[in-house]
């Protein structure tokens, strides 16, 4: 199976979204390929009128028999109403896959935006969004948004077909006509009332199913440790009372949608009843004939089916605006890396980091230790790293470049910052390390070896190949650590920043490691925030948090203690 989380062609293709709002994005789904539900809409119009024109047809076949036309009449009456009958059958076999058609392109581009917005955002969307919000979406949004692509095409075709009899029972008789004219279209005023609370109640919902689902997340991540400290019962109440929550916000939900369908068989049937009734006695008048009657008893029953897929429409588009609006949320997220109006080039070769504000540098091709407290440790690694939030500090000069002015593509081939909340996405092993680059086996074996990760692989059953879990649940944390570690070294950026990279393991391994680190990152710019004397034993400068350099350090490029 292959990731396509790193294939940039997916997302590529993809125009820009408009993410205004909710009614716009729709809009936007439907202008950038219009095809699908153009030729559902005709299609949807050819199989809906000849259901609406067979009444009509038998109607007028009883009164040319009743009348004793002839043979000829009723003959070519019927074979009208055949040929509409086939007509109708083969328009709704190309319905069906032009609908689906129109839904998988809504369903297909909308996955697209969403997984490239992930990407756009990277970890500042662990900050801005619930992970129950981007799985919600990818499933329940998305879904509902290609629902309402799905119904278009009979919507379409039902408005046609309820306009084309109303006006045929109007050229019959006016009265008649002026009565369905009136009906229908009350009947489906009157189920408006009820989309406002439907959407309401989903909204509700959704944002209930966004927080489960975060909840559920983290459980999972966090069952181990939740063992360790016997905190399954706790946790497993609390996502008890979450998840009663959704079942009642659904409940709610679907007693709404209840009313709606209920409604959505009654108001029509109502006005047929009506209609049919009104019919007999003008039947009874002399004023319709018999052939009349029945096409309009047939004409209002067929009635009832526009009405139910307007009102299926109206449900189906009131979800997807909720989903939309849900999408259009995260599509609205912007990324603290900007790209610069005027980026500046970096110099080729070793980059050296410098911090004004920190006083921390890190020359370039040496490998730099800094001392610093866990929390502490993330904040500083993210201003070495990201070209924003300096506010009046001094920026961070990478190469003698402001970090700001650097090209972001560039900014991201040449540094990267591995911490511990890096994580592990489903896959090959080989497609997580490589993030789908091309990478030779030697650089793959000589960064597995650095992170002493070798003896990972061979325990895995089908090695480099083996799948892995999301968040690669299936392994221990030094194990998932010394992986991410691997994929950090065979990216072989430029400068490389690591946040305590070896605290999941022990003391042995970490030895190990640090010394195959050093030696694979020689001539490279590598900065290590770690407090273990083991980093600090083969560091080429040391620095405290305040930015001083550690008393008594080495400085093993010059020779000399700095």
């Amino acid at each position: 199976m292959t990731n396509r989380l790193f294939d940039a062609s997916v997302a590529a293709a993809v125009p820009e979204v408009d993410a205004r709002g909710p009614w716009s994005y729709l809009w936007w789904l439907a202008r950038i390929r219009p095809w699908p539900l153009v030729l559902s809409a005709l299609l949807g119009t050819l199989w809906m009128v000849p259901l609406a024109l067979i009444p009509l047809v038998v109607g007028r076949a009883i009164d040319e028999a009743g009348q004793g036309a002839g043979q000829a009449g009723l003959y070519l009456w019927s074979l009208l109403a055949l040929g509409l009958g086939v007509l109708q059958a083969l328009a709704g076999a190309g319905l069906i896959q032009a609908a689906v058609g129109a839904e998988a392109h809504a369903l297909s581009y909308s996955h697209r935006v969403l997984l490239r917005q992930v990407v756009r955002l990277g970890a500042t969307l662990r900050a801005k969004a619930r992970s129950g919000d981007v799985a919600a979406s990818a499933a329940a949004d998305v879904e509902s948004i290609g629902n309402a692509f799905e119904v278009v095409g009979r919507a379409v075709g039902a408005l046609i077909a309820a306009v084309l009899v109303a006006v045929a029972l109007t050229a019959t008789s006016p009265v008649l006509g002026l009565a369905v004219l009136i009906g229908v279209p009350a009947a489906v005023l009157v189920i408006g009332p009820l989309l406002r609370p439907l959407q309401e109640r989903d909204e509700a919902q959704r944002e209930q199913m966004g927080i489960a689902t975060a909840q559920a997340g983290d459980i999972v991540a966090g069952l181990r440790i939740l063992r360790g400290i016997g905190g399954e019962a706790g946790f497993a109440e609390r996502f008890r009372r979450t998840s009663q929550q959704v079942r009642r916000a659904g409940e709610s939900a679907g007693r709404m949608e209840a009313w709606l369908e209920a409604a959505g068989v009654f108001l029509p049937g109502l006005v047929t009843v009506g209609i049919v009734w009104f019919g007999a006695r003008l039947a009874l008048n002399g004023t319709v004939t018999v052939g009349e009657l029945v096409a309009f008893y047939g004409a209002s029953a067929f009635l009832t089916l526009p009405v139910s897929t307007a009102t299926e429409a109206a449900e189906t588009l009131s979800l997807a605006k909720v989903a939309a609006g849900r999408l259009c949320t995260l599509l609205r997220l912007t990324p603290e890396t900007t790209q610069p109006a005027h980026p500046e080039p970096l110099p080729r070769g070793a980059l050296s980091l410098a911090d004004e504000h920190t006083g921390i540098t890190a020359e370039a091709g040496r490998l730099t230790v800094i001392m610093a407290t866990a929390d502490r440790a993330g904040e500083l690694a993210g201003r070495l790293t990201r070209p924003g939030g300096f506010g009046d500090t001094p920026p961070v000069l990478l190469g003698d470049v402001r970090l700001d002015r650097v090209d972001v593509t560039e900014l991201r081939a040449r540094v990267v910052r591995s911490g511990p909340a890096d994580t592990l996405f489903s896959g090959t092993v080989r497609e997580e390390l490589t993030a789908g680059a091309a990478r030779s086996r030697e650089a793959l074996d000589n960064a597995l070896f650095a992170a002493d990760a070798t003896d990972v692989i061979d325990a895995l059953p089908d090695g480099l190949d083996s799948y892995l879990d999301e968040g690669g649940r299936a392994l221990s944390g030094g194990q998932r650590q010394r992986l991410v570690l691997a994929r950090a070294l065979l990216a072989a950026p430029d400068v490389l920043v690591l946040e305590d990279p070896t605290a999941a393991v022990d003391a042995h391994t970490e030895a190990r490691i640090v010394e195959r680190v050093a030696e694979l990152r020689a001539g490279r710019t590598t900065v290590v925030f770690s407090d273990s004397p083991l980093w600090r034993g083969v560091a080429d400068h040391e620095v405290r948090l305040d930015g001083d350099p550690v008393p008594g350090s080495p400085d093993r490029s010059a020779g000399v203690p700095s």
